[in-house]
């Protein structure tokens, strides 16, 4: 722990550095310099601090939180501005090395003082992610949005061709701060009037008591005909905590599952139901948390057993990487998946239909919206709310509309 704090320590400085060098060039008032030295100073001091306070037997708070959007508030502007400041030393000792050694101009200034347009160029695109962020705590964490998907299947029921799915995931209810922008997303969900919603995982960031103040919020959603169903996500195990006993744990977990029920939904254990329509019915197929990187717990071959090949199937599994390491090509031919977990990060750019990027795709294949693999699908939400950083920018809160359709998609 010491020797992480030391090394975030000494990182810290050398953008700290940086940062400084960038405004010296661009500020002579002595005054305002010294200004910006005891703020940062203080800052340094306070995120040191909190880094060191943190408990594991409490896990992720509000301070924490608050934190983390403090460091990425404060650093990640800094960190752009020394790369282009680290970028101009390079071409600067680059420069004195050919002035010196090969052009034997002896009486050149080996290093050249900065200079001060690239200072400006610097703060220039330093202030890009800092409006981001911004936004992202203000505005961007509660910036819902309703993104709706029509996927075609040609083995699909003829009952179900139009059926609607909404499907909401990665709540962390721990994270929430604001009732009316909550109540605001539960009346967006229920003006989908789908046929059925689907919940898939991480109720909690960690401990049950967090959602106790939205069971209320939650139970706004109304009744869908064909049902309200959920699955376990990562954080619903209480896994990224110290907890006083296994005893203690358990109760949490047991906690856990029944607030999907006090919510009312349909919590499914490595487990599959039928959903009736007409003459015609398809399979919800619901396991517990399968992450590459994660707990291990769900079990398709347990929550498959006795369904066919031939059986339309819909499978909730929180984590993507599920999708990509045991389900795309399984003999069992699950149709559609929908997962969650990644909140593409909550930092990336879209521009729907032409351009997706976050750092979320170097970790997972399928990362956001819908991805195909003969024939088969998984949706991936990008979460309701939000964790660790207290923001989103780019990657909005997601309310998601599946609407299934019988036949071939058009090219």
């Amino acid at each position: 722990m010491i020797l992480r704090i030391l090394l975030l320590c000494i990182v810290l400085l050398v953008i700290e550095l940086y940062a400084f060098q960038a405004l010296r060039t661009l500020i002579k008032v002595k005054w305002v310099l010294v200004s910006y030295q005891i703020i940062s100073l203080l800052l340094f001091i306070f995120i040191i601090y909190s880094f060191m306070q943190f408990d594991r037997s409490v896990g992720q708070t509000k301070q924490t939180m608050f934190t983390m959007g403090l460091v990425l508030l404060v650093y990640v502007p800094k960190m752009v501005l020394a790369l282009v400041l680290l970028g101009e030393d390079i071409f600067r000792v680059g420069a004195g090395s050919i002035n010196y050694f090969i052009e034997n101009n002896d009486k050149a200034t080996f290093f050249a003082s900065r200079r001060k347009f690239v200072s400006q160029v610097g703060l220039g695109l330093a202030a890009v992610p800092f409006l981001s962020l911004i936004y992202g705590v203000t505005v961007g964490k509660y910036n819902y949005k309703v993104i709706k998907q029509r996927i075609f299947f040609p083995d699909l029921p003829d009952s179900f061709d139009g059926f609607t799915i909404t499907q909401i995931s990665d709540v962390h209810s721990g994270s929430f701060d604001n009732p009316e922008k909550i109540n605001y997303a539960i009346d967006l969900v229920n003006e989908q009037n789908s046929d059925m919603i689907l919940f898939t995982g991480d109720i909690v960031n960690t401990d049950a008591k967090e959602m106790h103040p939205w069971i209320e919020t939650f139970n706004r959603i109304k009744k869908h005909e064909y049902g309200k169903y959920s699955v376990l996500g990562n954080h619903d195990y209480g896994e990224y905590v110290t907890w006083p006993s296994e005893a203690a744990k358990e109760k949490n977990f047991q906690d856990i599952k029944n607030l999907y029920e006090q919510i009312g939904f349909k919590l499914m254990l490595n487990e599959h139901t039928f959903i009736e329509k007409g003459t015609d019915k398809i399979a919800l197929v619901g396991v517990e948390n399968w992450g590459q990187n994660f707990k291990k717990a769900g079990d398709i071959t347990k929550a498959s057993e006795q369904l066919n090949k031939e059986d339309f199937k819909i499978l909730m599994s929180h984590d993507p990487s599920h999708w990509d390491y045991e389900i795309k090509n399984h003999d069992k031919n699950f149709h559609l998946t929908l997962s969650g977990h990644t909140h593409g990060m909550q930092f990336g750019i879209e521009i729907p239909g032409y351009f997706k990027w976050s750092l979320a795709q170097y970790v997972y294949t399928q990362w956001a919206g819908l991805y195909e693999n003969l024939g088969r699908y998984v949706y991936v939400n990008r979460g309701f709310g939000f964790h660790a950083y207290p923001g989103r920018v780019g990657i909005m809160p997601e309310i998601t509309v599946i609407e299934l359709k019988k036949g071939k998609a058009m090219a």
